[in-house]
């Protein structure tokens, strides 16, 4: 069976990013599934143009062709690259997209099924008119709710947007075969805007790439971090992630100079909040640049404790974030600020301290209760570790997934 992927923020093990799509693209081509993926070479989470000068096809990261029959190949279309310039730049990026990708996808011959994914919404376009054009069945993958997380989190102010906006979703809702989605919090919502078949197939991790017994002594090393209680946060710097909270709970705690707060990655808030740590003088956050994720196990054994969080808004109750099953695998302790469905997980597992979204002060408070009890955060990080082997192992949920493309195929 030939699957093809139009995922404009597709990232593999040697970018930074989410590699849902990667691990899944491996495991489909193991069990001889052929995957096409037609992806942006603008970096998604830093807006930078990484993959320039690339041929349109990629192998697979290192080089081999996976086991079984099939392959996978990632094509490169053109997108505008001034995404976190302003909103107007990022919807012209988004539409650049959608419309070379769908270029690019009529011709890449013998398409079994279509596979869309949002966000961006627009993407899904893309993937439904190519699945009409060649015949095929369309999956949609919904990895958050687009357009109201945007709307609740103030990105999307304008009316006639917001109303145009969720016209495309619930048309894409109804003209998919199949929706996927990421969070068992997203199954209502989608189905009380048209979707027909809704099933989860949840986010994960593969425990097997991490290991809870790793030294991560080198990272620390190299960042002059030796010797520190560190709270490791790793992932995007956008207004969705509420990360000035934590530079506010990291001024609570400058008494304590052992306590080392870690910013890993990049966003459009970034440069924001460098200058607000700098202006209040704060000498314990450190912030690094973003790693591809084939160097996370290292930044994450150098952790001794890491952190999830989101603004405080209703329906970031619904989301199950990538970044908090990695620690869990890793066998940290999650230090959470959300609300919702990943929070039953946490606490399911007893795998960390959960803390009211936008509270600095609690989150200054859990932070120092794990610093003065590392013995009983590694039991937390442990207990997180064996319930993602058993609860939300990618293979297992890649497996899931495959099961739904067959079905669409007979």
């Amino acid at each position: 069976m030939h699957i093809l992927l139009i995922h404009q923020s597709f990232a593999s093990f040697n970018e930074p990013g989410g590699t849902r799509h990667y691990e899944l693209a491996i495991y489909l081509a193991k069990s001889g599934y052929r995957v096409t993926i037609i992806a942006s070479p603008v970096s998604y989470l830093s807006g930078q143009v990484s993959k320039k000068g690339e041929p349109l096809g990629e192998s697979l990261l290192d080089g081999q062709e996976p086991e079984g029959n099939g392959g996978v190949t990632i094509l490169r279309a053109y997108t505008y690259s001034a995404l976190h310039k302003s909103f107007i730049h990022r919807v012209v990026s988004f539409f650049s997209f959608m419309v070379s990708a769908f270029l690019m996808g009529l011709k890449v011959k013998d398409v079994d099924v279509v596979w869309g994914t949002s966000p961006p919404i627009f993407q899904g376009v893309t993937a439904w008119l190519l699945a009409r054009v060649k015949q095929v069945p369309f999956l949609f993958e919904i990895r958050d709710l687009w357009p109201a997380f945007a709307v609740q989190v103030g990105v999307l102010r304008q009316p006639t947007l917001i109303r145009a906006s969720e016209w495309l979703e619930r048309f894409l809702y109804r003209h998919s075969d199949r929706v996927i989605v990421n969070s068992p919090g997203f199954v209502d919502h989608v189905r009380e805007r048209g979707a027909r078949q809704v099933f989860v197939v949840s986010n994960g991790v593969d425990p097997r790439m991490f290991d809870p017994q790793a030294d991560g002594s080198s990272f620390c090393r190299e960042h002059g971090l030796e010797g520190k209680y560190i709270v490791l946060y790793a992932g995007a710097h956008g207004v969705s992630n509420d990360l000035l909270v934590v530079v506010e709970a990291a001024d609570l705690m400058r008494d304590n100079q052992q306590i080392e707060i870690v910013f890993l990655g990049d966003g459009k808030e970034k440069p924001a909040l460098m200058e607000k740590a700098k202006s209040m003088g704060l000498s314990n956050i450190h912030f690094l640049p973003p790693i591809p994720k084939a160097e996370m196990p290292q930044a994450l054994a150098a952790a001794d404790a890491c952190l999830a969080i989101l603004k405080p808004i209703p329906l970031y109750a619904t989301v199950y974030p990538n970044k908090v099953f990695d620690y869990m695998a890793a066998g940290k302790p999650v230090l959470l600020a959300i609300r919702g469905v990943i929070k039953e997980v946490v606490e399911d597992a007893g795998a960390g301290i959960c803390v009211s979204p936008g509270a600095p002060a609690a989150l200054a408070d859990a932070i120092r209760f794990l610093a003065s009890r590392p013995q009983e955060g590694r039991e937390m990080g442990m207990r997180g570790r064996h319930y993602v082997e058993a609860h939300f192992d990618r293979a297992v949920l890649a497996e899931q997934l495959s099961k739904h493309f067959r079905e669409l195929k007979v």
